[in-house]
Order: structure tokens, then C-alpha cells, then sequence
């Protein structure tokens, strides 16, 4: 049995969905105030449900129990209920499901975090450090993702190719390996099924880093018309960090300086351990701009 934490999530959900494609047993945890839409989804894919909250240590013990790996998305920053927070969430929660997940016995331990950048500090950067650090003793694979294209080119943070208008962090200029979370996921499954970066980091991107500023034009090309281009200047996104009331806003204002400062991943090495189809900014353009061609992006891993 599989425990996925996050289940409800974009990729958290994703994974449920492969794993119950190839016939492996899931245990999803979802939280009594989850959307009764998504927790009905992961009935009919055959889940097992459990109700839990990070933030209830018992809950997680609890969870925890007869499972032989956990693969853990959960984060504070998307999706946000009473109580929740980076320090509640993405690093006490966590580190009680690590707590947990040890006391069980539980064999794997799948990570969902991203790359360090050492110039850019805010709390859910330290969070996921923080968790890393502790899994360390476990069996454990830390996936650090890219940005994602589902998220970061996306109208919810500025990049709003419905109507041609993109907002880019820093000044375009850095390359960023973007990827699609369909893809981490079928990183995340090679890692529980096949054992695949077992007590290592895996650092996964997309097939090709591109700066900010060819996404714009990857995106006029398919849509066939000029993309207005607001940037947020580096030092912006300083100031930013540094006025922030609250810990979820230094952490999307670190996030942005981070993206400012580029990401770039050579994913040959990865991909000859685990070779898979990566989803291109290209392919993600016209899925989303001419989805009525039928275009889907991801594809699992052989």
C-alpha cells in the first residue's frame, strides 16, 4: 500500500491516478474539508481514503500505519485551509509524516521539493531543506522540480496567454528547465515502483530550458498574435522579500526572485536511468491554446 499525501492536489492527484493505472494499491489522504469533487475522484480510481490533516500528528501515525511508501506533495502555498501555513504545513507537517513514516517502519519515503538556490533564503525554501535533512535516514528519493508550466504559464501568476499578456520575473534573460507535473509524477512513480534514486536527489526538468522571455515567443507563435510583456525587475522582487507581512508572501516573493535567477537542468544523466517522453513548452503552448485539436501533453514513462 502506497500512502500519497497531497491527494487532492494537482500532481498529488496525478499520482494516484498512475499508480492506480498500474494496479498498485493507494491509500490517499484527504482532509474533511477537501473538495468532495476531487476526494470522489480518488474513490472511483479505487483508492483507499483516510481523513488526516499534517497538522494532526495522531492523524498521520495513523495513516501511516501498514504502508510500504509514501510519496509526500502536500504544500501550503496553492491550496490553503484554516490553520495552514509553511511552518504548520510544509515543515512541521512534514517533518511529523517523516516522524511517522520512520515509527512505522515505512521502507520508501518520495519527496516532492525543488532546487536550492543558496543566494535566495525564505521560509518554504527552508522548509523543504529542512525536510530533506530529515528523511535523510530513510529510504528516501527527494524529486526537486523545476517550475512548472501548468503553474508558472499559467493567468493565476501573470502568464496569461488567453489574452496576450505575459508577466516574467527578473528580466527573461535566465533559462529555466520548465516541466509539466504530469512528468514529475512519472518521476515520482519510478521511484516507488521500480526503486529508481533510492537515498539520492533527483533533480528533473523538462526536455529543454528556455529563458522566459523565448516562452513568450513559443506562445506568439502558436497563438499567432503579439504578447504584451510586463517585467518585475529583480529588484522589485528584492523589496518585495524583504516588506513581506507574512511567511507565505516571502515565499512566493523568494519564489520569484528564484525564477528571476533561472533554472537550468541537463536531464540526459536522468533520462538514461529512467527514460520517459519530457512534455515541451511547445507541446504545453498548444494544449492549452488549441485544445480544441485535442493536443495532450505527458507521457509515462516506458
Amino acid at each position: 500500500m502506497i500512502l500519497v499525501v497531497g491527494a487532492t492536489g494537482l500532481l498529488g492527484a496525478r499520482i494516484c491516478e498512475r499508480l492506480r493505472s498500474e494496479g498498485r494499491p493507494v491509500r490517499a489522504l484527504v482532509r474533511q474539508t477537501s473538495n468532495p469533487d476531487k476526494v470522489n475522484a480518488l474513490k472511483l480510481l479505487g483508492c483507499e481514503l483516510t481523513v488526516g490533516d499534517l497538522k494532526d500528528s495522531s492523524q498521520i501515525q495513523t495513516a501511516c500505519q501498514e504502508i510500504s511508501a509514501v510519496i509526500s506533495t502536500a504544500s501550503s502555498t496553492l491550496s490553503r485551509q484554516a490553520g495552514d501555513s509553511i511552518e504548520s504545513v510544509d515543515l512541521q507537517g512534514q517533518l511529523a509524516l517523516a516522524n511517522a513514516a520512520r515509527s512505522a517502519g515505512v521502507r520508501r519515503f518520495i519527496y516532492v521539493s525543488f532546487r536550492d538556490d543558496p543566494s535566495v533564503r525564505y521560509p518554504l525554501s527552508e522548509a523543504k531543506r529542512s525536510v530533506e535533512r530529515a528523511i535523510a535516514d530513510l529510504d528516501f528519493t527527494s524529486i526537486q522540480a523545476s517550475w512548472f508550466v501548468e503553474v508558472w504559464l499559467s493567468p493565476a501568476l501573470g502568464f496569461d496567454y488567453i489574452n496576450g499578456r505575459a508577466r516574467i520575473y527578473g528580466d527573461g534573460s535566465k533559462p529555466i528547465s520548465w516541466v509539466s507535473y504530469r512528468d514529475v509524477a512519472e518521476f515520482c512513480l519510478a521511484a516507488v515502483i521500480r526503486s529508481l534514486g533510492s537515498r539520492s536527489v533527483l533533480q528533473v526538468g523538462g526536455p529543454e530550458a528556455l529563458t522566459p522571455l523565448e516562452v513568450v515567443r513559443i506562445f506568439e507563435q502558436v497563438s499567432g498574435r503579439h504578447f504584451e510583456v510586463e517585467t518585475v525587475p529583480e529588484a522589485k522582487l528584492r523589496d518585495q522579500l524583504a516588506s513581506a507581512n507574512n511567511s507565505l508572501e516571502r515565499s512566493f516573493a523568494g519564489l520569484m526572485l528564484q525564477y528571476a535567477h533561472g533554472d537550468a537542468i541537463d536531464m540526459r544523466r536522468l533520462l538514461k536511468s529512467i527514460p520517459m517522453g519530457l512534455t515541451s513548452v511547445l507541446e504545453y503552448a498548444r494544449a492549452v491554446l488549441e485544445p480544441d485539436k485535442g493536443v495532450s501533453v505527458g507521457a509515462p514513462a516506458p
